[in-house]
């Protein structure tokens, strides 16, 4: 009976934590260059359940000897593995602002060990100086004349130094070559990974790498093809549609597990109450 509520108790959690991983990606739907997060979701290792018992033999003095019959698997419980972005190309948004810049993926190779594409981000420094990574290109001009992010994070060149301008009127080719009004140059920092599953997912549409290491240059990077676009930005490739009717399913999920608690709390409120009374 215990067994049942572990068992419940965890498909109920599960769901939990996948209402709250979509009711994140519904929230970022307008998000530029959010990656919608998929769940993973996995049993606990099934018990196998066997009963003791004793067969007599029957012998002159008797004898009872032990034995076991099977009674079957017991499954013990799910739980939600991990959240797994989906680094799916996003529809392009015409802004018509300057500062907006959008990565486009043209060809990207496949990794060999999973058969899913590479992707390509726009490096940024966050306060600390360590290197991040994200594909949301609305960027702004700071009051220093830095180029920064949203959230006022340092875009980086091809150097890996913070790009510095006149003023906020510049140009950015299909290259990821940058020209101030000033005159002054530079090429947008761009970062390849074959494997962007392995990247670590922070807040405000960041990620950066497990071992700290900075990711290759994609403009070096073999097979590699990706343009800029000025004055679009990538829009988030949620699917709000399949997103709601996730929501749902969690939710129904959540309700038959909770129903079947409820069932095992009467159950044992039985037990308690009711079961070995004398009258």
């Amino acid at each position: 009976m215990f067994r049942g509520f572990y068992t419940v108790a965890s498909g109920m959690l599960a769901q939990q934590r996948r209402t709250e991983m979509l009711t994140n990606n519904m929230a970022n739907a307008n998000t530029p260059g959010y990656k919608a997060d998929q769940s993973a979701l996995r049993a606990f290792p099934e018990m196998l359940l066997q009963r003791f018992d004793q067969q007599s033999i029957p012998t002159e003095k008797g004898l009872n000897l032990p034995v076991t019959k099977r009674v079957g698997l017991l499954s013990t419980g799910v739980y939600m593995q991990e959240a797994i972005p989906a680094f799916m190309q996003g529809d392009m948004k015409e802004t018509g602002l300057q500062t907006d810049v959008a990565l486009l993926d043209v060809l990207m190779p496949a990794n060999q060990e999973n058969g899913q594409s590479g992707s390509v981000f726009f490096t940024v420094a966050d306060p600390s100086g360590e290197t991040r990574y994200t594909r949301n290109g609305n960027f702004t001009v700071d009051g220093q004349g830095f180029l920064t992010t949203a959230s006022g994070l340092f875009v980086l060149n091809d150097a890996g130094n913070p790009i510095r301008l006149s003023s906020d009127r510049f140009t950015v080719n299909e290259n990821g070559v940058l020209t101030g009004e000033g005159g002054e140059t530079a090429r947008l920092g761009i970062g390849f990974t074959n494997n962007p599953h392995r990247l670590i997912k922070q807040g405000d549409g960041l990620y950066r790498t497990e071992d700290g290491n900075a990711l290759a240059n994609a403009y070096n990077a073999g097979g590699v093809q990706f343009k800029l676009q000025q004055g679009f930005l990538e829009r988030s490739n949620v699917d709000v549609g399949r997103t709601m009717t996730d929501m749902m399913t969690a939710f129904r999920a959540f309700e038959a597990n909770q129903k079947v608690l409820q069932a095992y709390d009467r159950s044992m409120e039985k037990v308690a109450n009711e079961v070995g009374r004398i009258g």
